[in-house]
C-alpha cells in the first residue's frame, strides 16, 4: 500500500442525486488501488431533498470526518451547498461543482463548473448528474496533471468499478458509462 498518498474529500448534494453512490465509486476505486478508506456521510432530511453530505479519506487516517479547512477537494452536485460545504476546502484546494459557468463570478475559491443539469436531461437521464459531475472531475484531474491538488482516480478506474458494481445490470450500466462520459467530455 503506497502511504503516501492522502486525500480527503467532500460531496455534498441533496437526496436523491447519488452522492453516497459516488462516494462508493471513489471508494472502491480506491480499495481496488489496495489503499486505505475511510468514509462517513450526514443525511438531513434527504429523501425530502435535504442536505447530504459525504466525507471520504484516501489514505492513512485515524477517524472519517473531516474538518474545516482540510479537504483536498469539493464535489458539489447543487450549487447551493458550495456556500454552506465551501469551508471544509484547503488552501490551494480543487472544487469542481455542478453550476453555469458564471458561478466563478460569485465565489472566492478557484472552482470548474460543468452544467449537469442540463448535460443529463440532453442525454436523457436527469438522474445522472452525479456521475456527470464525477466524470468532468476525472477530466479536470487528467487535465491538471494526477497529482495531490486533483481527483487522485482515473476515468478507467471508475469505469471499472462500475463495471464490476453494475454489470448484470447492462442498461443501468450502459447508462452510467455515458453520464460518465458525457461529464468527462463536458
Amino acid at each position: 500500500m503506497d502511504e503516501a498518498i492522502r486525500q480527503q474529500l467532500i460531496i455534498s448534494g441533496v437526496g436523491g442525486q447519488g452522492v453516497l453512490f459516488v462516494t462508493r465509486l471513489l471508494a472502491e476505486a480506491a480499495i481496488n488501488r489496495g489503499l486505505a478508506v475511510f468514509t462517513s456521510e450526514t443525511h438531513g432530511m434527504a429523501q425530502r431533498g435535504g442536505t447530504v453530505l459525504s466525507h471520504l479519506k484516501v489514505g492513512d487516517f485515524a477517524s472519517p470526518l473531516i474538518r474545516p479547512a482540510q479537504a483536498h477537494g469539493l464535489l458539489v452536485l447543487k450549487a447551493e451547498n458550495l456556500a454552506q460545504h465551501g469551508a471544509f476546502l484547503k488552501d490551494g484546494g480543487w472544487v469542481i461543482v455542478n453550476g453555469e459557468s458564471d458561478i466563478k463570478n460569485h465565489h472566492r475559491m478557484p472552482l470548474d463548473a460543468v452544467d449537469a443539469d442540463t448535460l443529463a436531461q440532453e442525454i436523457g437521464n436527469p438522474k445522472a448528474v452525479n456521475l456527470i459531475v464525477l466524470g468532468f472531475a476525472l477530466a479536470m484531474a487528467e487535465k491538471k496533471g494526477q497529482n495531490r491538488n486533483t481527483l487522485l482516480f482515473s476515468s478507467a478506474e471508475i469505469q471499472t468499478v462500475l463495471e464490476s458494481r453494475l454489470g448484470k445490470k447492462k442498461e443501468m450500466l450502459k447508462a452510467s458509462l455515458k453520464a460518465l462520459e458525457a461529464g468527462y467530455n463536458a
